[in-house]
């Protein structure tokens, strides 16, 4: 089936100039020798043009199994943007896990496809050769070579470093996950930021980094191995909210009252983070929002027969204080 990239190559144009001149753009100005250059290569090719009143299906490709995704708020969360926004435009999607089996030939008609979480290189290139149409959600490229939506991790650690600092904190401890793409760690940005912006403020870290996992049980262990090794900082920033309650439960189960003794900060604020004991101070990741956006730019996309350019958009995000965490100024 050819594609819209194979209509500009054989007709030697841009991309963008094959779209609009297949989609009638009089504002478009180019020569009668290429708009017929165009328009051949799409008959030879037997390319049709999509009409915006057309069955489009969308793909989305999730680097999660059903199972992990189920106890991950954060990407339900994603995925729930991205399929509220399709639902309300009538737009028909194909659910993908990493896991299924021949996955490759459900995705032979699709329209687009949207990718949430951590894909290697070789497979990105992989899903472009079977749809033009691709974008990355909590997936940043360097260099950037698509449309990837990622948060602006910098932003909001250096939020979370500058509140252990006005709160008087001379230790803070990171507590991290370890993730992988086709068995490589992917490096955690929240780490590089948080031991960048602890140099800057003159806190203390280097004895309290612990990586583990983006779970529950991950944040009970890293939180016991500090505790047992008697390396306990006034302060602890955790990677995301369920390592956070582990790390919560760690605490209690040794005898440590928070935030008398220790201050914990969470990321993600998933909905349980107001029923923790106490409450947990966190950061609010805007995920539905990213997926929602995801799916409009992939759709508008698509309704103008256009293919999305290489770009990378940021989302911020913000500090959300509870119970967990000393107040400010608290000496």
């Amino acid at each position: 089936m050819a594609k819209l990239k194979d209509v500009a190559k054989l007709a030697n144009v841009s991309i963008a100039t094959a779209s609009r001149i297949l989609n009638n753009d009089q504002t478009l100005s180019v020569t009668k020798e290429t708009r017929e250059a165009v328009l051949n290569a799409a008959e030879e090719l037997h390319y049709a043009v999509k009409q915006k009143n057309s069955k489009i299906v969308f793909a989305i490709i999730l680097w999660y199994s059903i199972d992990e995704e189920l106890s991950d708020p954060y990407y339900l969360s994603l995925r729930k943007g991205v399929e509220n926004f399709l639902k309300a435009h009538q737009v028909a999607v194909k659910r993908i896990f990493s896991d299924d089996i021949n996955m490759f030939n459900a995705l032979e008609d699709v329209s687009g496809i949207i990718c949430l979480g951590k894909f290697s290189i070789e497979y990105i290139y992989r899903l472009k050769n079977v749809c033009d149409n691709l974008i990355l959600l909590d997936m940043d490229l360097h260099p950037c070579t698509e449309t990837c939506i990622v948060l602006d991790f910098e932003s909001a650690v250096k939020q979370v470093v500058s509140y252990f600092h006005s709160s008087k904190i001379k230790k803070a401890g990171f507590l991290g996950g370890i993730e992988y793409i086709d068995g490589k760690p992917y490096n955690d940005p929240r780490r590089l930021y948080f031991e960048k912006y602890c140099q800057e403020f003159g806190i203390d870290y280097q004895n309290y980094i612990q990586e583990s996992q983006f779970t529950r049980e991950g944040g009970y262990q890293m939180m016991t191995n500090l505790i047992l090794s008697h390396q306990v900082p006034e302060a602890i920033f955790a990677a995301s909210d369920r390592i956070a309650i582990g790390a919560l439960r760690a605490l209690h189960d040794h005898h440590f009252h928070v935030p008398q003794d220790i201050s914990i900060v969470g990321f993600d604020n998933i909905e349980s983070t107001n029923f923790t004991v106490p409450p947990l101070t966190t950061v609010h990741a805007p995920a539905y929002e990213m997926g929602y956006l995801g799916a409009q730019l992939l759709y508008n996309s698509i309704l103008n027969n256009e293919i999305l350019p290489a770009m990378r958009i940021q989302l911020p995000c913000y500090f959300i204080e509870r119970e967990s965490s000393k107040q400010l100024n608290k000496s």
